[in-house]
């Protein structure tokens, strides 16, 4: 039996006459200086252009979703940016003849466990790889490619460990079917397939929950010291993930928040997962004062010991004041008279 083993294939460098050669311009760029578009005619570039540009952003923001999870400082990443430098970052990338770039979870994840606190984790470990590359390939190139897959099943059993099948699991059908059957996709077709059945099935679930029910968000604004109300509605999905932590990461240092969900008849559990980690961690380091109300047993959150009548007061006085245009302090003057 003979077995044949594959490495990897990096180019050898030896002077600046090799790095042209492995610099690609693109062929709409001409030895004469003239431009050729008929690149762009053709239907199948702009088909892989495309597929290329929803599966690195799709995988971007998984990976997002997952570094920002792994961050022991719980902070959030601005999504718009990052697929905005990714996409800037790709353009100059492909001009050069260089393949797509994305966030990937194994960087983030080695850059964790090495104690990483800053953006700065990043270059310093694309400044590595390209050293690497341009001073030792010959080493590289002695890398047998099943090690790199061997470190990716590591990495990939870690994030997917049975502990994470059991909590949705016991987080009920609602979350268990929709994250089943995507692991189940993304293994037997590809990343993009996987996630977009996944997407299918959970925009299905809450459409159906729609029909029946309206869901609005609603925030009220005040000056500094006033008590800040945020009312759920009636359903508040995961599609209201990234606004509501937004919301919350915006609210100012030594505030005074109330979360209302008298009024809700479903919680995502994503939601539940995020206000808990909101409490418990972020809202301690900003010095915030947030009390719970009115959630319900089955999501798993304990309510705040606040005095609803008080809270239900403030919030009808709230709704006066914005209506008649007073003044903050007349607000606060009416709340002290009334409790």
């Amino acid at each position: 039996m003979v077995f044949c083993t594959v490495h990897v294939e990096l180019p050898k460098l030896s002077n600046v006459n090799d790095l042209k050669s492995v610099i690609i311009l693109p062929d709409f760029i001409t030895k004469s200086g003239e431009m050729n578009f008929s690149s762009f005619l053709n239907r199948e570039v702009r088909v892989f252009a495309f597929t290329i540009a929803i599966v690195a952003s799709v995988e971007t923001l998984l990976c997002i979703e997952a570094a920002d999870r792994m961050d022991p400082l719980k902070r959030l990443t601005d999504t718009d940016l990052e697929l905005k430098a990714q996409g800037i970052g790709n353009i100059f990338s492909s001009l050069l003849g260089g393949l797509p770039m994305t966030s990937v979870v194994v960087r983030s994840s080695a850059n964790k466990n090495a104690g990483a606190r800053s953006k700065l984790s990043t270059i310093i470990h694309g400044l590595f790889l390209l050293t690497s590359v341009l001073t030792i390939p010959q080493l590289l190139n002695k890398i047998p490619l099943a090690i790199l897959a061997a470190i990716l099943l590591v990495i990939g059993i870690k994030l997917a460990k049975p502990s994470v099948f059991k909590h949705f699991f016991k987080k009920g059908k609602y979350q268990f079917i929709p994250f089943i059957f995507t692991v189940v996709a993304v293994v037997f077709t590809d990343l993009l397939t996987g996630v977009a059945i996944g997407m299918g099935i959970s925009i299905f679930s809450i459409l159906k929950g729609n029909l029946k029910r309206a869901y609005y968000f609603r925030k009220e604004e005040y000056h500094d010291g006033d008590i800040i109300n945020i009312h759920l509605a009636q359903e508040v999905s995961f599609l209201n993930k990234a606004a509501i932590l937004f919301t919350l990461d915006a609210i100012p240092e030594n505030s005074k928040v109330i979360i209302n969900a008298s009024d809700t008849v479903y919680i995502a559990h994503d939601i539940l997962d995020s206000l808990k980690e909101y409490r418990d961690i972020r809202a301690k380091i900003k010095n915030i004062d947030i009390k719970f109300i009115g959630f319900k047993d089955e999501y798993q959150l304990e309510n705040s010991e606040t005095d609803i009548r008080k809270v239900s007061i403030e919030h009808d006085l709230i709704m006066k004041h914005r209506a008649r245009h007073k003044s903050s302090n007349d607000v606060l003057k009416e709340l002290k008279n009334k409790i």
